[in-house]
């Protein structure tokens, strides 16, 4: 009888501490497993603190960006002259609306001519802020737009538009210290609007110089430029630099076109060397019109009819930044659908492609939601833009992303493309690619993961190892022993990060593990594995 007590003992003992468990769980709602071996409802065996290696699949790399455009009020600030604290509410709610919809990053127009959002010795505070150019909004805008864009772990590209002045036709509409109106010697008019000459070194030096600035001065995660080189051609009418021609570039240049496409290879090389000096890890990336050539004037070309082409109507040789390694990422902007036959998306999407093949340049591709439910019958399918998106998504690898413009577009909801996105294309989170060529060492893995029931749901806290984490993916484990992404969490730089799962399975015991990421996006090994478990509320009547 004794023997026998004996034995039932460990049982008992067992049982008792179960129920208390509980009980306890059940009366505060909190529970916490602690170091040690515990067994879940089903008898699964779970180590709090057992080392995961490589349980996870490679998490999904997308770029998943969109533009906020600031030239002319097109997405922010919504109208010139607003209150300060009206522009920054405004700006969260564009930011937290990317955040929502799946987005890693914003393209932020931060010069949209010769002008700047935050305060600059290349150009006035521009007009879009207060109404009058000149005029400082009391604040710095791009200060504030680069913490707010992180604190929601958003890459944030600073986008600048080089050659642009503006749509004034005289000078004297300039403010006095207008960099334009104190060198009119560099000035071009073009079709109404003013530019700087893209052929006078002097200008060169002042736009390399402006992103330079921008680059020294904030913590920016690329800079990013668009379409806008040469302006695009009014019939009938040549950009005036005949003079510029004779003085620069008629003896050593077999024509106009190919010292103009010189001049702009120049600025984007000048470029490129001026951040990698500044901050090796700023990427530079650039969003050309989308056909390189026409295949009816290069074989190399695309199957396209397009009557613009960035080589031989904008002067931009993008094949050249590509080879040269000036540039880090290319979205050239595939504005056409399927179906359209002068320039089908996934012709040039497959072009671009086989363009970038073994090159270390990221490809995204730019999407144009501002067409959506216009008067062509392929942009009021409604899958016109998702199959465009899906298309990218089965060349991950080869395509890394997609850029959209813009956001104010996407707000509004076009034939259900916001939903869409919600739902079922951006459903899930993703990763920024990485860019091995600029970096591939990854940060150390976080230590000291821990997992607590909470009523919001389970509490994930942890500890930076080094100082070289940038943010941190979260990863829930399933009973197969794959983890799915949860969400990522932007570095404190120091003190305890952590993440509250709201929506962690109840009744179960649910496991973790946490990644850090540099700001190139190199990802470390998980950290030791945390698990806790939610009791499921219980009606009180």
């Amino acid at each position: 009888m004794l023997t026998r007590n004996r034995m039932l003992l460990p049982l008992i003992i067992l049982i008792t501490t179960a129920l208390a468990m509980y009980v306890f769980g059940r009366m505060d709602d909190r529970k916490t497993l602690q170091a040690g071996s515990f067994l879940t409802a089903s008898g699964e065996e779970i180590k709090d603190g057992e080392q995961v290696n490589l349980i996870k699949p490679p998490a999904d790399r997308q770029l998943r960006a969109v533009w906020i455009a600031t030239a002319w009020n097109i997405d922010w600030p919504s109208s010139p002259g607003l209150k300060k604290e009206k522009q920054q509410q405004e700006m969260i709610s564009l930011l937290d609306e990317a955040k929502n919809l799946g987005m890693n990053a914003v393209i932020v127009q931060v010069k949209p001519g010769a002008d700047a959002l935050y305060p600059s010795r290349y150009g006035p505070w521009s007009d879009v802020l207060t109404g009058k150019q000149g005029q400082s909004p009391g604040y710095d805008p791009l200060a504030f737009m680069v913490e707010e864009a992180h604190k929601r772990n958003l890459e944030f590209h600073a986008w600048f538009n080089p050659y642009r002045i503006g749509s004034v036709k005289d000078l004297d509409k300039l403010t006095p210290d207008h960099p334009a109106r104190q060198n009119p010697g560099w000035v071009a008019s073009y079709a109404g609007k003013l530019y700087f000459n893209p052929e006078i070194p002097e200008v060169r030096s002042f736009v390399t110089g402006s992103i330079a600035e921008v680059v020294q001065n904030y913590d920016i995660d690329a800079v990013h430029m668009d379409d806008y080189f040469y302006p695009y051609p009014e019939k009938g009418k040549d950009f005036p630099d005949d003079a510029a021609y004779q003085r620069y570039g008629k003896s050593g240049y077999s024509s106009k076109p190919a010292w103009r496409r010189d001049n702009v290879n120049k600025l984007v090389q000048d470029i490129h060397a001026a951040i990698k000096k500044e901050k090796p890890y700023v990427k530079f990336g650039i969003s050309p019109f989308g056909v390189w050539r026409n295949q009816n004037m290069d074989p190399s070309g695309s199957a396209t009819t397009a009557g613009t082409t960035n080589y031989d109507t904008l002067f931009a040789d993008t094949r050249t930044w590509i080879n040269a390694g000036w540039i880090d990422y290319i979205a050239p902007q595939l504005y056409w659908s399927f179906g359209y036959k002068p320039a089908a998306y996934d012709k040039l999407a497959d072009w671009w492609v086989q363009e970038t093949a073994g090159k270390p340049v990221q490809l995204y591709i730019g999407h144009a939601p501002f067409k959506i439910g216009s008067d062509s019958p392929d942009w009021n399918n409604p899958s016109e833009l998702p199959d465009q998106l899906r298309y990218n998504t089965e060349r991950a690898g080869q395509i890394g992303g997609s850029i959209l413009f813009s956001l104010k577009d996407i707000r509004r909801n076009p034939l259900g493309l916001k939903t869409r996105l919600n739902e079922e294309l951006y459903a899930s989170p993703a990763l920024v690619p990485a860019m091995p060529w600029l970096d591939s060492t990854p940060p150390e893995p976080p230590a000291s993961l821990q997992a607590v029931s909470t009523a919001d749901g389970i509490r994930l806290s942890w500890q930076a190892a080094g100082s070289e984490a940038a943010y941190f993916a979260v990863y829930r484990v399933d009973a197969g022993g794959d983890a799915r992404l949860l969400d990522t969490v932007r570095s404190t730089g120091g003190e305890a990060d952590s993440y509250t799962d709201k929506t962690a399975p109840r009744d179960q015991t649910v496991r973790y593990v946490v990644t850090a990421l540099d700001r190139l996006h190199n990802e470390s090994t998980t950290s030791r594995i945390a698990a806790a478990g939610v009791p499921s509320r219980v009606a009180v009547r």
